[in-house]
């Protein structure tokens, strides 16, 4: 949804989304954006809470559900139900991993999302304030789909095991840090994305562990 900020009390942001004012705490807000009394801004209705005065809306612009609502609102196949969103992994502010899949097989489900010269993700890219944005083809082989989640990074081997819930990849020397990414992040969305315990070695760490 789309509100006004209407002031600013002890680091709360107090919006007007048209029949109530909502609230978003410090923790719900994204770290580096600037909030002023005026400024227009799309939030993400994070729940009603009962309170002593009557209800209080709490609002969040660090959900993923608000990555999820704005492909909504912007790519008419998802509205559809042709492109499903199987799942997001978000860190606020920096970047997020989304996987789609296409209940259509003349459609492509990235294709759709990202828009013809990348002008739909660009559209929910600049409302993110820059926010970097993945997204890959969601798959039912967890094989594909934990080495399609790594990307940019290139990968040469996944190894499963399911019943620790694991998945030991194997990259090139040269792609490791790409795949492990800045401070752990490409790994930590990857894993949350696909709900798999990631492990990631290059050629030559494998090489010597065998």
């Amino acid at each position: 949804m789309t509100g006004i900020i209407n002031r600013i009390e002890r680091g709360n942001v107090f919006v007007d989304i048209g029949n109530s004012e909502g609230c978003m705490p410090p923790m719900e807000q994204v770290p580096g954006e600037k909030y002023y009394p005026g400024q227009r801004l799309k939030v993400y209705l994070l729940m009603v809470r009962k309170t002593t005065k009557g209800p209080q809306v709490m609002l969040s612009r660090t959900h993923p559900g608000l990555v999820k609502r704005l492909f909504e609102l912007e790519v008419p196949e998802i509205k559809d139900g042709i492109v499903e969103i199987k799942s997001i992994s978000r860190e606020a502010g920096s970047r997020t991993k989304m996987a789609v899949f296409s209940h259509d097989e003349n459609i492509d489900a990235v294709g759709a999302c990202v828009g013809q010269r990348g002008q739909r993700v660009q559209v929910i890219v600049d409302e993110l304030r820059g926010e970097k944005i993945d997204i890959i083809e969601w798959s039912n082989d967890l094989t594909i789909f934990v080495a399609s989640a790594l990307s940019p990074a290139k990968v040469i081997k996944v190894s499963i095991n399911k019943e620790e819930n694991t998945a030991n990849v194997v990259v090139s020397d040269s792609q490791l840090s790409l795949a492990i990414g800045k401070e752990g992040q490409n790994a930590r969305l990857a894993a949350k994305l696909t709900g798999c315990k990631i492990d990631i070695k290059s050629e030559s760490q494998a090489l010597l562990i065998e």
